[in-house]
């Protein structure tokens, strides 16, 4: 609990009381290496604070190897199919735990009652859905403008811990190449 304490307060300051109803909402779960733990067409009623482990966010296709993975989450951020939990539809993506995951969940259920009776809630809300949206706009604006090579520097530089956690045939998909042209990428380098 003090992981998303420590995260929540660099956004805002949050009252005991306030932060008591809050963590009485979390429900933490655990969360087997390799578990798809929101299937494709699931409406996603979590949003997830990750503790400890890799998320994956991907499109899943009948041949395993065209799937299409277009993100991760990773230790002290919050992970959701956050389309799914805003509009309440089912989600056109899976979930993954690439590690054993240890995660801190709230529904959509408790989390808009927290908007309603808390001084914090929607702020906290806010920032979180602004931040979220920033690293979407982030990796769009790479596979625009960045080359597959400078894809995948960047992210090495970014995330050094990702490559020893997240299999290559998952960076390549990420980084949008063939798992034959990152090999070709990372010999040139």
């Amino acid at each position: 609990m003090q992981q998303i304490k420590a995260y929540l307060e660099q956004i805002a300051s949050i009252s005991q009381e306030d932060w008591d109803f809050f963590t009485s909402k979390l429900q933490p779960r655990v969360i087997k290496k390799k578990t798809v733990f929101l299937k494709l067409n699931e409406i996603e009623n979590h949003i997830s604070f990750i503790e400890s482990g890799v998320v994956r966010l991907y499109i899943p296709k009948e041949n395993p190897e065209k799937e299409i993975t277009f993100g991760f989450s990773f230790k002290d951020q919050f992970i959701s199919a956050y389309d799914s939990f805003l509009t309440r539809k089912p989600s056109a993506y899976e979930l993954q735990a690439l590690t054993d995951t240890t995660i801190l969940s709230i529904s959509y259920t408790d989390l808009q009652e927290i908007y309603r009776t808390t001084q914090i809630g929607n702020l906290i809300g806010r920032l979180t859905a602004e931040r979220l949206f920033l690293i979407k706009s982030s990796r769009e604006q790479n596979l625009l403008n960045l080359t597959a090579e400078e894809r995948y520097l960047k992210l090495f530089k970014e995330r050094p811990e990702l490559l020893k956690a997240i299999p290559l045939k998952y960076i390549s998909s990420y980084i949008g190449v063939t798992a034959q042209a990152l090999s070709r990428i990372r010999k040139r380098i």
